[in-house]
Parts: C-alpha cells; structure tokens; sequence
C-alpha cells in the first residue's frame, strides 16, 4: 500500500511537470509518466490480490458433509421423525447430509455404520440414540479429524466428540399437570423403553406434575425394553388400559400407545412429536422436540471455524424442547395451571426437581429448597414418590 501511494504521488507530480514543458524533454516526461501508470496499475492489482488472499485466509475452508444415525425408520412418526427434521434443517442450510435408519446399539454393529458414513464422506457425525453412545466414542478416537456429535449421553472429549439432549423434563412436568386434571380414577399409566436415567427422569418429572394439583393420582410405569416396537407399545398401554388406568403418558419411539388410548376413549399425553392426529377427542398435549435449531447451530459452527465439544442442555427457553398445543381433551382450568407453570418455570422461579422431593418409600431425596444439580439428574435412578413400578 505504502508503494502505491508513492506512486501515485509521482504520477501527480510528473503530469505537473509535463505541462510545462515542450520537445524532446516533454516526450522523456510523457514516455516516464507512462512507465508510472503502468506501475500504478501493476501496484493496483498487487493491492486487491493481497486483500482477496487476506480475505480467503480468514474465513475457514470447510467442506461440511453431515451424516446422521437413527435408532427407527424416519417414519415412525415420533423420536426418529423429529430427528430427520432437524437433519433437513441441515440440508435446508446447503449442506449435503446422509443417513442411516435403524442403526443397532450393539457397539460394533453401531461402529461399522458410522464408519460407513466417514466412508461415503461426512465428516460430522451425528448418534442420534443413548446406546450410540460408545461406538461413538470409539469413532471418534478413530477419526480424530471428524466431528461427533452423540444426543442424550455424557461422553465428550476436548477435541472432536460432544454431546446433546433437551431438558425434556421441563414439558414433561407441564404435560404431567395436564393428566393430572384429566384423570377421573386417579390412575395414570406410562409406557416406557428402559430403566436409565433419561427416562426415569421424564417419569419423575411427569409424576411431579401430576401430584404438583392431584396428590393423589398415582403414575403406574410399564417397561417395553424397546425404543421402537410399535406391537409391543401397543400391548403394553392396552394392558395398563385394561388395569384401570384413565390416562396414558408414553416414552417410546411411535405414536401407538396414543392411538391405544384413543381407541379406549381415554386420554392420552404424547411425546417426541406432535401426536394429536392419533388421539381424537381424548388428547391432551405432550412434551415434543425442535432439533432443527440446534442441528442447524452445530453444523454452522464449523462452516464458522468457532467448533467445540460441549454438552449441550437445551430447554424451553431456547426452544430445544416444547410442550404442543392443547388438545380438545384437555381443560380451561388445566391450560391456567400449566400456562403458569410454564411462565415459572421460563422466569427461572419454578424449577422440577427443587425439593421437597420423595422417593417411593417416603425417603426424602431433595431436601426443602434445595435443587438437583445437572449431575445428579443426568444420573437420575429412582422413582418419586406417586410412581408405581421398578427402576430395576
């Protein structure tokens, strides 16, 4: 730059000079005032290749290719359905993106998937399901140069692998509050895949709400040991159904626990995904992903060059997770008492797992006004008081 103002000011001074004069001394001067144009054009083009250079330095040369495992079918209208939202969240963005249905969370069956996903290109990995978790770990000690993203697990290293999920017990309380108006029996049956923390949790949260303006409603939990069966989830809310229960709350994959109590006449509260269409007159609400944002907000990272691990907890006030709209089942007085809660639990004065809180046996686990740290809930493995069942 410094070059090109000396230049330039040589070119002024020349034309000055040129002006004043007149034979052979003016060719010397015009043939030397050409010279320097042609310098100063020269220097020009130096300039504005040094500032694109400059320019092309700075922004990252990323090539984002993402690739995606699923525990179900993209159809199985709940978990899975919500994650390939967030997927073509991604796409919508201009990234290409590849995934892979029904991926096992057997650890080597898992392992090959994502290795066959490094192998068609993607270097973002996202594990969509809790047991991904250690074949993902494993990757990403493999493909230091790909990046790992694994949803409801702990692991995160400080390099490459992070790790995401959604305070999904804060509409889970709500939705609680919900059935707890709506049941006439007191009884309320939940449908539910494994005992580990991040369904106990919900269960937890879900009863909380319930007791929260029914203290005696009872939550009776029937364990599927699967994600995705929709026979299984089916049988296993007829049977509470046929227990007595009024209300069927869920944590599984599709939508068939719902249909089963809209086909009994009897309420039901959703998850995953907004499952009014299978509940008829009977549905209440339900506790419900937005993975797009944060799907969106992770891949842009990278294209940013601002990437790294972290463990993402994303609640309501950001949107990660939601409750759907009321159903035609549920009451005026129920949407005042859960509008509320929400507001409370948005202003920060209203928070689930603040104590008083009992165990099953009457053991108080959170004492009064005290609050469970992250930690403790991430590790969550008993039942509060109100839930019938085993966390074994």
């Amino acid at each position: 730059m410094k070059k090109l103002i000396i230049l330039l000011a040589l070119v002024m001074v020349a034309s000055f000079v040129l002006a004043g004069c007149g034979g052979a001394v003016q060719n010397a001067v015009e043939d030397a005032v050409e010279d320097a144009v042609e310098a100063v054009e020269d220097a020009v083009e130096d300039v504005a290749d040094e500032a694109a250079d400059a320019v092309e330095d700075a922004m990252p040369a990323v090539d984002v290719k993402a690739g995606f495992i699923y525990i179900g079918p993209v159809g199985d209208g709940g978990f899975t359905y919500m994650h390939d939202q967030g997927r073509q969240a991604v796409e919508a963005m201009g990234v290409e993106t590849l995934y892979l249905e029904n991926v096992p969370e057997k650890t080597t069956e898992c392992y090959d998937a994502i290795v066959s996903l490094i192998d068609e290109g993607c270097n973002v990995i996202f594990a969509t399901s809790f047991g991904h978790m250690e074949a993902t770990k494993n990757a990403a000690a493999e493909y230091p140069d790909v990046k790992f993203f694994h949803c409801s697990g702990w692991e995160i290293n400080d390099t490459n692998l992070g790790n995401y999920f959604g305070r999904m017990y804060e509409p889970r309380y709500l939705s609680g509050i919900a059935a707890g108006y709506a049941t006439m029996d007191n009884q309320i049956g939940y449908v539910a895949a494994f005992p580990i923390p991040e369904v106990i949790r919900g269960i937890n949260a879900f009863t909380l709400g319930v007791r929260s303006v029914n203290p005696d409603a009872t939550v009776q939990v029937v364990w599927t040991y699967t994600w995705y069966d929709p026979a299984i989830e089916k049988a296993s809310a007829e049977g509470l159904l046929d227990a007595g229960c009024d209300v069927i709350a869920m944590h599984q994959d599709t939508p068939e626990p719902i249909a089963a109590a809209a086909a009994a006449g009897k309420y039901s509260v959703g998850y995953h995904s907004p499952m009014a269409a299978y509940g008829g007159d009977t549905y209440l609400t339900g506790a419900v992903w937005d993975l797009g944002t944060y799907y969106v907000a992770a891949v842009q990272s990278i294209l940013d060059g601002t990437y790294a691990p972290e463990s993402f907890w994303g609640g309501i006030n950001d949107g990660t997770v939601l409750l759907e709209d009321f159903g035609p089942g549920i009451s005026a007085e129920a949407v005042a008492a859960i509008e509320a809660a929400e507001a409370a639990i948005m202003d920060g004065s209203l928070h689930v797992f603040t104590g008083p809180i009992a165990d099953q046996d009457g053991n108080i686990v959170v004492a009064e006004y005290d609050t469970m740290t992250d930690g403790d809930m991430l590790g969550m493995f008993f039942f509060v008081e109100g839930v019938i069942g085993s966390v074994d």
